[in-house]
């Protein structure tokens, strides 16, 4: 029967998004017809998606990063500007993504803006982003985070060890467990936490404030006399343009998550209204609250201890201002929930992307991992973002892994924003292309956030000044193996659509419609090629 025909058969009034050719249907394990729909009590409204970027936004790196953005540049009024435009950068990314998420309301982010732009060699480009999304979209820096402050508020001070690694695994494991068979429960968590997390970042700028004002434990350390010099110390400064570059990523790791309710747009009320409304008042107070929060960290914390301090940066903020009593080291348990908050969050993004590649059929068995079989929710593309998640945890060696986990997953995504901001720049240009958006993007702001995604992804790969093994690796290792990760999502693009189909004479291809009540329908077809 004819495609077209059994589009008609099916619902009159769908609007297919891929034309497709007469074929048969597919009998093998991609076979049949996939429906995807959620009810409206599933769906997320202005507030539901608001905490959801919170909760994305608001993890680990407000709480950890600090440390290692003020080793690299070694002077504090320039971390802070660092932070501001961190801020700015995204948004600038903010108003690139409403462009696209505006004009194609459908779940899975920057692969749907790729693939509107570079259609040619078809699905290149999202061969290449399941590669970044699926190999390096984990949760594992969060997790650890977890176990590390989980570990702090219970005296101990042990390091990245086993000890932090296995809370991490218990972390992830219990956000996706929740996820696959509670997802109800799992979005009523993650407002929660939004919440919480928001009065733990609120909590910290007002201490701040009483730090700067000498209600402190320890001497004044006097970190805002002369503010813009740079030092040069054994424990911080003198990295030159890879510290900038380094400090910059880990920055933008803390602004990550911004682009979440992009991914799970399928799943929003009115997705145009819900969307414009809940990111800016999420990303500008996150923002302001960023900023603040360094200037807490400063006013409470000596230069040499704050540079030493890894991921407990938080912690040592609470120790300085409030002592070392019982009920101060409970503090750093708020943190760790934040942390889980934001594990929540990002396992329920990170996962309808995957979902989206096996719709696709991008995947081997796409029609197992699209499935959202037996509770409603996508339960396989869950387990493999928890596959990923604790091979990361477990592959480093024992020893500092925070950095380089934050550095690998963050990185790779200069190159993908950068592709976006040119696609995006190319469109306005290209009048063929019928491009038209609820919001538009000046032009000044779509080339601020491609020439700084460069800046992220060239950097990297210049030697530092100073030790090249500072961290406890070669600092070429997380551009390098980035790079290479997407590098190997073209070679996985050459055998899935030349080689393998050569090989076994056909190929699956996924044809999607959505109707007009928003539920979507996968027809999954085995394409002869001989």
């Amino acid at each position: 029967m004819a495609t077209a025909d059994v589009a008609k058969d099916s619902d009159r009034d769908t609007r297919e998004l891929n034309v497709p050719i007469d074929e048969e249907y597919a009998s093998s394990t991609n076979e049949g017809i996939q429906q995807f729909a959620y009810s409206d009590s599933r769906k997320i409204g202005i507030t539901g998606a608001v905490f959801l970027i919170l909760n994305k936004m608001i993890g680990t790196g407000i709480f950890s990063t600090p440390s290692a953005i003020f080793a690299a540049t070694g002077s504090v009024g320039v971390s802070i500007i660092l932070w501001i435009v961190g801020g700015i950068i995204t948004f600038c990314g903010l108003s690139v993504f409403l462009e696209f998420g505006l004009a194609i309301p459908l779940s899975g982010g920057e692969k749907n803006y790729l693939e509107r732009v570079y259609r040619h060699p078809r699905y290149l480009a999202s061969c290449v982003l399941a590669s970044q999304m699926i190999l390096l979209g984990f949760s594992s820096g969060n997790s650890l985070a977890f176990g590390r402050y989980i570990l702090a508020a219970s005296g101990s001070k042990e390091g990245d060890g086993w000890t932090a690694r296995g809370i991490a695994i218990a972390c992830i494991t219990f956000a996706v467990g929740l996820h696959s068979t509670l997802p109800k429960w799992g979005l009523r968590l993650v407002n929660l936490l939004g919440i919480f997390k928001v009065v733990i970042l609120v909590f910290i700028v007002f201490s701040g404030f009483a730090a700067i004002s000498g209600r402190l434990l320890i001497p004044p350390p006097g970190n805002f006399n002369n503010a813009f010099a740079i030092e040069v110390t054994e424990n911080y400064g003198g990295q030159g343009a890879y510290g900038y570059a380094t400090a910059l990523l880990q920055i933008i790791y803390s602004y990550k998550g911004w682009e979440n309710a992009n991914y799970v747009l399928g799943e929003l009320k009115h997705p145009r209204r819900t969307l414009s409304i809940a990111a800016p008042i999420a990303i500008g107070g996150v923002t302001i609250l960023y900023v603040l929060a360094n200037v807490a960290y400063f006013a409470a914390i000596p230069k040499d201890d704050l540079a030493t301090s890894e991921v407990l940066v938080a912690g040592l903020f609470f120790r300085n201002v409030f002592g070392d009593s019982a009920s101060a080291r409970a503090l750093p348990a708020f943190v760790a929930l934040s942390n889980l908050g934001n594990v929540l969050a990002v396992s329920f993004a990170h996962a309808r992307v995957n979902q989206e590649f096996g719709k696709e059929a991008l995947l081997p068995y796409g029609k197992f991992w699209a499935s959202i079989k037996p509770f409603d929710a996508p339960a396989a593309a869950l387990f493999l973002h928890w596959l990923v998640t604790v091979i990361i945890l477990v592959a480093p060696p024992a020893g500092p892994a925070y950095n380089f986990i934050v550095n690998l997953y963050t990185y790779p995504g200069s190159w993908i924003n950068g592709f976006v901001a040119a696609g995006l720049i190319y469109l306005h240009f290209k009048k063929s292309e019928n491009w038209t958006s609820p919001w538009h993007t000046y032009l000044p702001i779509t080339v601020l956030y491609l020439l700084a995604n460069i800046f992220l992804a060239i950097v990297p790969f210049i030697p530092p000044n100073g030790d090249w093994n500072a961290e406890g690796y070669p600092y070429f290792v997380f551009p390098v193996v980035g790079v290479g990760v997407l590098i190997l999502g073209g070679i996985y693009w050459v055998c899935w659509s030349k080689i393998w189909p050569a090989i076994g004479g056909y190929r699956i291809e996924a044809h999607r419609i959505v109707e007009d009540d928003g539920k979507e329908v996968v027809r999954y077809r085995k394409i002869k090629t001989r």
